[in-house]
């Protein structure tokens, strides 16, 4: 396996921050996340495509309406964002802009989406592959596993392709 320690991969993502601690679980990989330290973070969350089921909680539809989850997620996510911003803007001249960046993402939820840096050398991104690029790991994490698989695939002339055989890798 030692060959295989010296092929470096760095994939760069967008991904929702279950996912992005999902990738930290990983032990011998790199990554790195844009941080609410230095700026402000922008409105992007993700909504499970397979999340149009009608709510069927009386509570809920009595207050939202007759909705799917995947919207009473978008609504719950676009006022924790809003929210998120005014705490940005309120708590800067009391506390200063650095930590009012910081502690306003409690207002954010798991589904926030992170620009992230995921880099790893080929033992590690086949290890990750056996473990999250399968049917029964999570749709979000498998989707990432996939995309990078398609993306070392698709390398200008192929020089892994030999590596993807020999671990029997292929994407969906």
């Amino acid at each position: 396996g030692t060959p295989f320690e010296k092929v470096i991969l760095d994939f760069q993502f967008t991904a929702d921050i279950a996912s992005h601690i999902h990738a930290l679980k990983h032990r011998i990989s790199s990554i790195n996340s844009e941080s609410a330290r230095y700026k402000e973070l922008i409105d992007k969350f993700y909504i499970p495509e397979d999340w149009d089921i009608k709510i069927q909680n009386e509570i809920l539809k009595m207050m939202y309406g007759d909705i799917t989850w995947g919207q009473l997620l978008e609504k719950v996510s676009s006022n924790n964002n809003d929210l998120y911003h005014l705490a940005v803007k309120e708590l800067s001249k009391p506390l200063g802009r650095a930590r009012a960046k910081e502690s306003a993402r409690y207002f954010l939820q798991y589904n926030k989406q992170l620009n992230f840096d995921w880099q790893m050398n080929f033992r590690s991104f086949v290890n990750i592959q056996n473990l999250r690029n399968k049917p029964d790991a999570q749709l979000e994490i498998r989707e990432i596993a996939n995309e990078m698989l398609k993306q070392v695939e698709n390398i200008e002339g192929n020089p892994l392709e030999g590596c993807l055989k020999a671990f029997n890798l292929k994407s969906a």
